[in-house]
């Protein structure tokens, strides 16, 4: 398939507010919003902020992965209800769907982050995602020359001002 990229700035993801709950949707769905990012393997970006005392229940398809960050605050989560505060990550079993709750008097921010699971190897160098070192190598020297896909990169810019620099 074409290569392909989307940008969107900060001020255009998606935004919705419902019962004390806040979620940013910048890839699937939440509280009836979507994304308009599309992902070729279904997947969800969610951002939420709990105001005190707000309970979320939010469905995550069954054979899906997910975890969430907890940027701010401290929350129960899960069907264990597991205490989590700032800056830890919680893996999520199969099927569990995310239940999580503000017990606290400030608020709480995370992150859900989750996927159809791709059953294949992969292999990571900066922002170049394959299944092989040999596809890594290949890629680089695509983006180095300019080639197989990345023809339109010598002269893109982001317009977020973000550059990849090796």
């Amino acid at each position: 398939m074409e290569p392909k990229y989307q940008e969107i700035s900060s001020k255009n993801i998606a935004e919705t507010t419902k019962d004390g709950i806040k979620v940013r949707v910048i890839a699937g769905e939440a509280l009836g919003t979507k994304s308009p990012i599309y992902t070729r393997t279904p997947t969800m970006y969610l951002d939420f902020t709990l105001d005190p005392g707000t309970h979320l229940q939010q469905p995550i398809p069954k054979p899906w992965n997910a975890f969430i960050y907890i940027l701010e605050g401290e929350g129960i989560f899960g069907q264990s209800k597991s205490s989590a505060s700032a800056h830890h990550l919680l893996l999520l079993g199969h099927g569990d769907g995310l239940e999580a709750w503000n017990k606290s008097t400030k608020l709480l921010r995370f992150i859900l982050v989750g996927g159809e699971p791709l059953d294949e190897p992969l292999v990571q160098f900066g922002p170049f995602v394959m299944n092989t070192q040999e596809e890594i190598d290949q890629t680089i020297e695509d983006f180095e020359n300019y080639t197989n896909g990345f023809e339109k990169a010598r002269h893109w810019r982001s317009e977020s001002g973000l550059s990849l620099d090796f």
